[in-house]
């Protein structure tokens, strides 16, 4: 499987602006620049969409392996902050933290926690990130 996504920039690094699209069209020259990157102008950036590729990722992750232990959960909500730090050599992200929220009747805390630290490792994106990652694991009841 491949997933195809494309950018394109325009001008200089602090006057220039940007489009983000993905082959889906789910995101169709979506604007990014330095302000919406650095400053909290709007727009997206590529933090923000790591963040919520993370998200949706360890989301799946967590169901999958939840289904491997005869779990089925009703909700799982996950929240991913992504932290991008300026370095001698540029930026770098250097830590993802997940905020995960999850109702899955017939499970117990100690089953959910093993199980959504095991997602955590698992899940694709959190294996190519170069970052730390930790989380917050709540079972709601």
């Amino acid at each position: 499987m491949k997933s195809k996504g494309s950018a394109v920039w325009n001008g200089g690094f602090k006057d220039g602006h940007g489009a983000i699209s993905t082959a889906s069209g789910v995101l169709s020259s979506a604007g990014y620049s330095v302000g919406s990157r650095f400053e909290g102008d709007s727009g997206t950036n590529p933090e923000e969409l790591i963040a919520a590729a993370h998200a949706a990722c360890f989301s799946m992750a967590l169901s999958a392996q939840l289904g491997g232990a005869s779990l089925t959960p009703d909700t799982i909500r996950t929240a991913a902050t992504v932290t991008l730090e300026k370095s001698d050599d540029g930026y770098t992200i250097t830590a993802v933290h997940l905020d995960v929220n999850a109702k899955i009747p017939g499970a117990d805390a100690a089953t959910f926690q093993d199980i959504a630290n095991k997602a955590k490792t698992g899940c694709p994106v959190s294996k190519v990130l170069n970052a730390t990652i930790t989380m917050d694991a709540k079972l709601e009841s």
